[in-house]
C-alpha cells in the first residue's frame, strides 16, 4: 500500500514482492507473520515509524504523570508547624498528587517509633476528607513513611443558575 491508496496485489513469491517494492521505491513490511501465507505491505517504513511516533506523542500529551510529593517532619514537631505541613499536604492532594508523609528520627528518638505512628495517624485523620490511606505507616531505616492518595475528583457543590439569579435580584 502506498500513501492512502489501498491496492491488493494477491499472493506472490518473496522475490516478486521484493522486486515490486524496489521498483516502487518503498519497503516490504511483514504485518502478519502468523498468517498462511504471511501478509506483507508495501510502504515507506521511515515515514510509517515517524507517524507512529507522532501518534504516540499526541496520546501521551493528554496523560498526566502521577507525582509523589513528600512532606517531612520530626516526632517532636509542634502544633503550628504541623498545621503548616498539613496545609501543604492538603494542597498537594487537592492538586491530584499523592503525598508521602515522612517522620525522621534522630539519635535515641528511634527507640520510640510509636510517636511517629501517632503523628502520622493524626495527620491522616485530619486529611481524611481529602485523601485515602494508600500505604500504612512503616519504618524504613530511621524514617517512618506513609502514603496518602487523593480521593476521586468530586464536583464542587454549586447553586443552580436560576436560584443564583433570583438571589441577586
Amino acid at each position: 500500500m502506498i500513501g492512502d491508496e489501498s491496492e491488493q496485489l494477491g499472493v506472490m513469491s518473496l522475490s516478486d514482492a521484493l522486486a515490486l517494492a524496489d521498483q516502487r521505491n518503498v519497503d516490504l513490511v511483514e504485518v502478519a507473520p502468523a498468517a498462511v501465507p504471511p501478509v506483507c505491505r508495501l510502504l515507506d517504513y521511515g515515514k510509517f515509524r515517524y507517524e507512529q511516533a507522532k501518534k504516540d506523542r499526541e496520546s501521551r500529551k493528554g496523560q498526566k504523570a502521577q507525582e509523589l510529593r513528600e512532606v517531612r517532619m520530626r516526632p517532636r514537631t509542634e502544633g503550628h508547624d504541623m498545621e503548616v505541613k498539613m496545609r501543604r499536604a492538603r494542597k498537594f492532594l487537592e492538586d491530584g498528587q499523592k503525598v508521602k508523609l515522612s517522620v525522621f528520627f534522630r539519635g535515641r528518638e528511634i527507640t520510640h517509633p510509636e510517636f511517629g505512628v501517632t503523628l502520622l495517624r493524626k495527620v491522616a485523620e485530619s486529611l481524611q476528607e481529602a485523601a485515602k490511606l494508600e500505604k500504612a505507616p512503616s519504618l524504613q531505616g530511621r524514617a517512618m513513611t506513609m502514603i496518602l492518595a487523593p480521593l476521586a475528583a468530586r464536583k464542587p457543590s454549586s447553586v443552580p443558575v436560576e436560584e443564583e439569579a433570583g438571589a441577586k435580584a
